[in-house]
């Protein structure tokens, strides 16, 4: 089924560069997926069969089945039309009601006794003037018999609420009017913790709804704050005995390749390297069970963040079926158990666009940030920084590479970083594009028009600039990779 989208309309990150106007499922593609660009053996992914029902019901009219009157109607068919007796509502669907006569709601035993003395007929004077008199003079005489005390409760309660009520109104209209709080000084102004030099621009979307721009500061500001909750241990490596920096390079560089065959959102990725190395840093792993906890990783993030995430034998196919389902399975068990549960990852995607919306969202410097950002996936050396920390240092390169200008206060008021604490993290990104290309997935990955070829432009730049930020190590003389 091929569904046809909006070139406008980007539903999916790694397609905001796309120029096709159709696109097959994400569900379907990763079915039909062929892994025998992964070294994998030529297999078709199994996919979820949709039940079908053997025993189809009886179509029945929702509003066109008329087989209960149909009975009701025979069996009044059946009945004498003579004298009709007492029947119920309930047996004369035909909408007729009986005539009934109604009687005064409160009537003593004395009242009715008297009635019955004088028998007249309906039209006499004295059954009119029981009729008309009878209400009121027994409310009369309620009220003149019951005395205060024995009043009902409830009565009681809603006479003292009527008193309270009445001298609440009195006491509220001797306060001034100046003690009751506007709802301007209720209402959070977005722009009052922004610096004069800074624009404001959440003030474009205060008028919609779906923007929620009188939040957005709270909301990124609980994000920064659960960051410091969410870092793994920068030095795991150091209690692993059959695991090296090198060994999780290769992995999560083999995580990226399914990332891309899946097309899975770019918040999948990095929840699913975070679940690796928060699981890395408690407990220790293997060599050859490294690939089943970064496959299981994986498809605990897409059940996470995807929509539609693929199925467990695509999962397990792709990993060359050198683990079970049911391997998989306890192994996500055993993988949520150790991270109790807590999947509240701050990913870096949220702050990167953030950072665009200063930077007048530019399609391209973003696409470049990505790539940047995405760097601190394999190497090793920025696991120790924030996430919020590396899309500054992403964005602010990507603006240097593109030539964007300087970081003004109002990028800087957005990212929450001055130049000074981002150049440590630009220095490490430079010094791993300049360098010789070990992880050739990703590499390839961003080398592709859909990304405006970032990897490329980004190793060119850096290895003229590189002596600009103390890295003067570098083989000059090899040839570029052609992707």
């Amino acid at each position: 089924m091929v569904r046809t989208r909006n070139p406008r309309s980007v539903t999916n990150e790694n397609d905001e560069n796309s120029t096709a106007t159709a696109r097959v499922t994400r569900a379907k593609a990763a079915a039909t997926l062929n892994v025998d660009e992964l070294a994998m053996p030529t297999k078709a992914l199994q996919s979820k069969k949709p039940a079908v029902n053997a025993n189809p019901t009886r179509k029945r009219a929702a509003l066109g089945d008329v087989s209960n009157m149909t009975k009701v109607e025979a069996a009044e068919s059946k009945k004498p039309q003579g004298r009709t007796g007492l029947v119920s509502k309930a047996a004369q669907p035909t909408g007729i009601q009986k005539k009934t006569t109604t009687r005064a709601a409160l009537v003593t035993k004395e009242v009715n006794k008297k009635a019955d003395t004088k028998r007249s007929g309906p039209g006499s004077i004295v059954a009119s003037k029981r009729k008309l008199l009878a209400p009121t003079t027994l409310n009369a005489a309620a009220k003149e018999e019951t005395p205060e005390e024995d009043e009902p409760i409830r009565k009681k309660a809603a006479l003292e609420g009527d008193k309270k009520t009445k001298t609440d109104a009195k006491q509220d209209e001797l306060v001034p009017e100046e003690a009751a709080p506007s709802p301007d000084a209720v209402a959070t102004d977005p722009r009052a913790a922004i610096p004069e030099t800074a624009q404001a621009l959440d003030n474009e979307d205060i008028d919609d709804p779906l923007m929620v721009a009188e939040y957005a500061n709270d909301i990124f500001e609980y994000l920064r704050d659960l960051e410091c909750k969410s870092v793994p241990n920068p030095q795991y490596m150091s209690h692993q005995d059959d695991l090296e920096w090198k060994t999780r390079g290769i992995l999560v560089d083999w995580l990226v390749e399914v990332h891309t065959r899946f097309h899975l959102l770019p918040e999948t990725l990095f929840l699913a390297v975070n679940v690796v190395d928060r699981f890395l840093s408690e407990k220790v792993v293997q060599l050859d069970r490294l690939q089943l906890v970064g496959i299981t990783a994986m498809f605990i993030a897409s059940k996470y963040e995807e929509v539609l995430s693929p199925h467990i034998a695509n999962f397990r196919h792709i990993a060359d079926d050198g683990f079970t389902e049911a391997e998989i399975l306890s192994a996500e068990r055993f993988v949520l158990a150790t991270l109790n549960y807590d999947l509240s990852y701050p990913n870096p995607m949220n702050f990167l666009r953030r950072i665009s919306k200063a930077d007048n969202y530019d399609i391209h410097s973003r696409t470049v940030g990505k790539y940047l950002m995405e760097i601190s996936l394999l190497d090793h050396r920025l696991m120790a920084y924030r996430p919020s920390h590396i899309a500054a240092a992403a964005m602010y390169l990507s603006r240097m590479i593109l030539n964007r200008g300087e970081w003004d206060e109002t990028l800087e008021y957005y990212a929450g970083y001055t130049e000074e604490e981002i150049e440590p993290v630009v220095i490490l990104m430079v010094d791993y594009t300049a360098r010789p290309v070990i992880h050739e997935a990703f590499f390839k990955k961003y080398a592709s028009k859909k990304f405006v070829k970032a990897s490329l432009l980004a190793r060119t730049w850096s290895k003229k600039n590189a002596h600009l930020y103390g890295i003067d190590d570098i083989d000059l003389t090899l040839d570029e990779v052609s992707y």
